[in-house]
């Protein structure tokens, strides 16, 4: 009789990350981003000049001030330009016998170029992926790294016991 009653086991909302809030499209976001366009909406502007973040989208209304992209943004674009630079100067390098000034006036200007432009667009698409994983107070409930009320003076207390 207890075999004939199967219990539904629970499972979670595909829908619903791990925090029970709606899942967001990663790609579609940062693609958004990488365009420099609201990664909610695509409608409103990401950021404010070459590469100040808006505090919130002008067309949705989209809290956009807890974005903490930092050095990633740099450090992606470094990443990608010095594996796109460096093969094809070897191989020019390699494979001609121009002289070191024509190489410095050749590869400095060019590199300095790709980093210039891929540096807004990545930090967009870092934007977009903190916000659509709800990284950093992007889930609502404010300071995600801050501590608890009462966390400090508690171990401030627990200290001074010991």
């Amino acid at each position: 009789m207890a075999n004939s009653r199967q219990q539904a086991a629970w499972r979670p909302d595909p829908a619903l990350n791990e925090l029970g809030l709606p899942k967001r499209a990663l790609l579609r976001s940062m693609a958004r981003g990488f365009v420099g366009r609201c990664p909610q909406c695509r409608t409103g502007a990401l950021l404010n000049g070459y590469l100040k973040p808006v505090l919130e989208c002008g067309a949705c209304g989209e809290d956009l001030s807890h974005q903490r992209a930092d050095d990633a943004p740099p450090y992606f674009t470094i990443l990608i330009v010095g594996h796109i630079i460096v093969p094809v100067m070897v191989t020019i390098v390699l494979s001609t016998q121009l002289s070191t000034a024509t190489h410095m006036a050749i590869w400095l200007p060019l590199t300095l170029a790709m980093c210039l432009v891929l540096l807004r667009p990545i930090k967009g698409a870092i934007i977009a992926l903190q916000w659509a994983l709800y990284m950093h107070g992007f889930e609502g409930r404010g300071d995600p790294d801050a501590m608890p009320e009462g966390l400090l003076q508690h171990s401030k207390t627990t200290a001074d016991r010991t």
